[in-house]
């Protein structure tokens, strides 16, 4: 299957997970897995959350993004991936001064 997220409206989600500002997804979901491009403007946030049945892959795209895994943080650079497995918790934070984009998978 061919995904073309440039064809899947855009969804814009104030406070995601507790999160700051606006996280901005192009979404795809099967009802059991998730597929996103999505991007953080500066000083956006996703929110601290623990996947309790599933886990989280993030691809950075572009920029650089702070990630908050198991209260250690992590520098999440263009090319680079962060993984949280099940039973970990997590959040993503934009602190620079250019929008982050990014790839999730939630499964």
């Amino acid at each position: 299957m061919i995904l073309n997220f440039d064809e899947v409206e855009e969804q814009i989600i104030p406070n995601f997970k507790g999160g700051e500002k606006a996280f901005r997804t192009h979404m795809y979901t099967d009802g059991s897995c998730k597929i996103m491009r999505a991007s953080l403007e500066p000083g956006a946030s996703i929110g601290v959350h623990t996947h309790e049945a599933d886990s989280e892959i993030i691809f950075m795209l572009k920029g650089t993004g702070v990630v908050l895994c198991d209260g250690a943080k992590e520098i999440l650079t263009a090319g680079g991936c962060h993984y949280c497995p099940k039973g970990h918790s997590h959040s993503l934070r934009n602190e620079s001064d250019e929008v982050i984009e990014f790839y999730a998978v939630v499964e």
